[in-house]
């Protein structure tokens, strides 16, 4: 049995304070500097020795990719023929949850590969041959490859964030659950990363942040177009 939307979507709390309060956080670290400082107390001048580690490099992130594709095909086949918690949403909701997900991983994908910035073991610092400069001096390059900022592979976990948006109408215990397993998902993937000198803690923070605002991007434009289409029906 499916479980339509209704007018109690326009009930759920705002979610703009977090997101102001959590973009205000996520420029103080910036600020702080302490990105190169966390990266040292993984490496040393010969890099960073979790670099092959198994469980950071095979389990954490070869094997979480292709979760996160199942993830993504579960999501897919769902539109039609939905699964488990997918049966609480209308096609609607599933579709919009899709498709923040592809914003989401859309959006990660052209920052990443438009960035200038190198990951840590590309720096001259850690066995590489760049220099560190802040991911947002975009104008300049720092001598290494680039396109590291912001995580890529963070992405494959925050992007599934808009389940949150797509539950919190009809099953608030479980968006808040599904808000839970995707933040710590995305945290212990960026993580593992970090550890072996693919990204610095502010790419992870910056990319949960921008799936975030892809996904509420989403559900705010459904709350427009919601009202319009039913004008529509109500005109005919």
């Amino acid at each position: 049995m499916e479980y339509m939307e209704d007018g109690s979507q326009g009930s759920t709390p705002a979610v703009w304070p977090w997101t102001l309060g959590a973009l205000g956080l996520l420029v103080a670290w910036d600020a702080s500097g302490l990105d190169l400082p966390l990266a040292r107390m993984m490496a040393g001048g010969h890099g960073f020795a979790l670099h092959d580690n198994w469980i950071a490099a095979v389990l954490l992130h070869d094997w979480a990719r292709r979760a996160a594709f199942l993830a993504g095909a579960w999501l897919l086949v769902g539109i039609w023929w939905p699964v488990g918690v997918l049966r609480r949403l209308s096609r609607g909701a599933r579709v919009r949850w899709l498709a923040s997900l592809l914003l989401g991983v859309a959006l990660i994908n052209v920052l990443k590969y438009s960035s200038r910035s190198s990951c840590p073991w590309d720096l001259a610092e850690f066995g590489g041959v760049g220099a560190y400069l802040s991911h947002w001096d975009w104008a300049r390059s720092d001598g290494g490859p680039g396109r590291c900022f912001p995580a890529g592979h963070a992405s494959a976990a925050f992007a599934f964030v808009g389940g949150f948006f797509a539950l919190r109408p009809v099953a608030p215990d479980l968006a808040r659950a599904c808000l839970v397993v995707v933040a710590t998902a995305g945290l212990v993937l960026g993580a593992a990363q970090q550890l072996r000198g693919a990204h610095f803690m502010s790419h992870t923070l910056w990319t949960a942040w921008f799936c975030w605002v892809a996904a509420w991007t989403m559900d705010a434009a459904s709350r427009l177009v919601a009202p319009v289409r039913q004008e529509g029906v109500a005109w005919r």
